[in-house]
This record gives structure tokens, C-alpha cells and sequence, in this order.
């Protein structure tokens, strides 16, 4: 009995384990966002064409703009699983009990957490179909070109629209 009490303990005791990914996680977060922040910063900088007379389109901003909201994105899904892990594991957090009380961030089980790191997968996937095609459209030159890109954002609607009516 008193074998079992202490094996328990020292189980219980290793969920403690997970604040090595709680911490990394929300550390590559943090570092993501600084990384996106400074490539939005650059971009503005340096392939402005209202700053820097020698870029004649938008094309190249824009393009470094939507690849800064994909680092965005995947720092999102980290920020999420640091918390989602700690709330699971560890304790809920205390301090957004009564600040935050439908809050992404609030994970009640693991497919609850699992399902919101899908979603801005999802949404990451999205936006790296949408930087891919910008990179793309100069080289549309038949119908066909444009009715495929069409059909491919149908899908992409349609299948967000499937995965957020549960």
C-alpha cells in the first residue's frame, strides 16, 4: 500500500514533464512573431515601391507580407499548444479565469485542443495556397489557367466551410 502511494506520487509528479513544451513552445512563439514582425518591418523598408523608386509593382511587398502572416499563423498554433498543454496537464490558469471565459486559448480536453491547432493549420494552408498562386499569376496566360484557379478557391471555401460547421 504504502509501495503503491509513493509509485502514484512520483506518477502524478512527472505530468510536470510537459513544461519543457509548454515553455519551448511558447518561446518559438514569441520568436516567430519576432521574426514576422521584422520581415513586415523589412518588407516596408526595402520592397516598398512608395519608399524604393526601382520596384515597379505591389507584387513583391504583398508577397512578403502574406509570407509574414504564415509565420504569424504557425507562432498562433504554438501560443495555443503552450497554453493548451499547461491547462491540460498542469493547472488551469488562474489569472484569465474571469478575463477570458470563451477564449481560443481555453482548452477544456484534447480534441478540443487538437481541433483549434487544426483550424489554424488549416487557415496556415490557406494562406501558403494564396502566397503560391500570387507567386503564379504572372504566368496565367489561357482560360483554363484562370478557371482551375478559380475552382481551387472553391474548394479551399468549401472545405473551410465543412470544417467549421461542426
Amino acid at each position: 500500500m504504502k509501495f503503491e502511494h509513493h509509485f502514484e506520487k512520483i506518477l502524478w509528479s512527472l505530468r510536470y514533464i510537459v513544461i519543457l513544451s509548454v515553455i519551448l513552445s511558447i518561446v518559438a512563439s514569441i520568436t516567430l512573431f519576432l521574426i514576422g514582425s521584422w520581415d513586415i518591418i523589412s518588407s516596408i523598408l526595402y520592397h516598398n515601391p512608395l519608399i524604393n523608386s526601382e520596384i515597379a509593382n505591389n507584387n513583391d511587398l504583398l508577397f512578403k507580407i502574406i509570407s509574414s502572416i504564415d509565420i504569424f499563423l504557425i507562432g498562433i498554433v504554438l501560443l495555443i499548444f503552450g497554453f493548451g498543454v499547461y491547462e491540460l496537464f498542469i493547472s488551469e490558469i488562474d489569472f484569465a479565469k474571469g478575463k477570458f471565459k470563451d477564449s481560443t486559448l481555453k482548452i477544456k480536453s484534447l480534441d478540443q485542443l487538437k481541433n483549434k491547432i487544426i483550424k489554424v493549420i488549416i487557415i496556415v494552408l490557406i494562406v501558403k495556397f494564396f502566397e503560391k498562386i500570387l507567386k503564379l499569376t504572372p504566368n496565367f496566360s489561357t482560360p483554363n489557367d484562370l478557371l482551375f484557379f478559380s475552382v481551387s478557391i472553391l474548394a479551399i471555401c468549401l472545405g473551410y466551410y465543412l470544417i467549421n460547421k461542426n
